[in-house]
């Protein structure tokens, strides 16, 4: 089975409460701790790996994220998504290309760009093509911007997902989602499900028995990391008693 079989497989989970769990390395020493601990597949965070790189979140520079995400999956042996944000204005077949040269079998694209959502039907039709071009080569993330833009109505993001599954997205991410609209979605939408978790938010489980189908926790690791890296260093400028 190759990487991409197998993070498409990882997508069947046994029941509501196994959520698949996707954390999210920034650099090439966190993927390889993640995938020690035991986690069976890793989704890279456009927001990490920009803090990684010295950037604002949005503002890495296309060649740099790839080499970036292709330095993370040489790293480890378990199967790499890569948060591409909006696709950088690359062509769909070269974006699939530059993909798959990464060594990633998964992506996850947003449906807004520059603060804009986009147009669902135009963003479905860049979707198809991303679609023709990558084959079974990748597993797509469809990315729903919907509700972090302050549209509330859950049948908005229905009428996104169903529109980016027709046109062969493998999964729909609506991003910012409240935990208790996920059983409306799960209701309406066929085909597995990304959920944001917040470290201090509601658990991978309790997500799954929401309806998700996976879990991915976007910039949070790394910032949590480099808030226990700051009190490190707080107590090694602490004067000696």
């Amino acid at each position: 089975m190759s990487k991409a079989e197998a993070f498409r497989a990882l997508h069947r989970r046994p029941g509501p409460a196994d959520p698949l769990v996707l954390p999210g390395p920034w650099d090439a020493v966190s993927a390889r701790i993640l995938a020690e601990a035991g986690f069976p597949a890793l989704a890279t965070p456009s927001e990490g790996v920009a803090a990684a790189l010295g950037y604002a979140d949005g503002a890495v520079p296309a060649d740099e994220m790839f080499a970036a995400v292709a330095r993370i999956a040489r790293t480890v042996d378990v199967p790499v998504s890569a948060d591409i944000e909006s696709g950088y204005g690359l062509p769909p077949r070269e974006l699939v290309e530059r993909l798959v040269e990464a060594g990633v079998v998964g992506c996850n694209v947003e449906d807004s760009a520059g603060g804009v959502l986009k147009d669902p039907r135009a963003h479905a039709e860049w979707l198809a093509e991303m679609r023709a071009a990558a084959g079974d080569r990748l597993f797509v993330n469809a990315r729903i911007d919907t509700f972090i833009h302050g549209i509330t109505d859950p049948e908005k993001a229905v009428e996104r997902a169903v529109l980016y599954g027709a046109a062969g997205a493998d999964c729909v991410y609506p991003i910012g989602a409240p935990p208790q609209v996920l059983p409306v979605l799960r209701s309406a939408i066929e085909g597995p499900i990304n959920a944001f978790a917040g470290l201090d938010g509601p658990d991978p489980a309790e997500l799954g028995e929401l309806g998700a189908t996976r879990v991915t926790f976007g910039g949070a690791l790394q910032q949590r990391a480099a808030d226990t890296l700051r009190g490190i260093v707080a107590g090694l400028r602490r004067p000696r008693t």
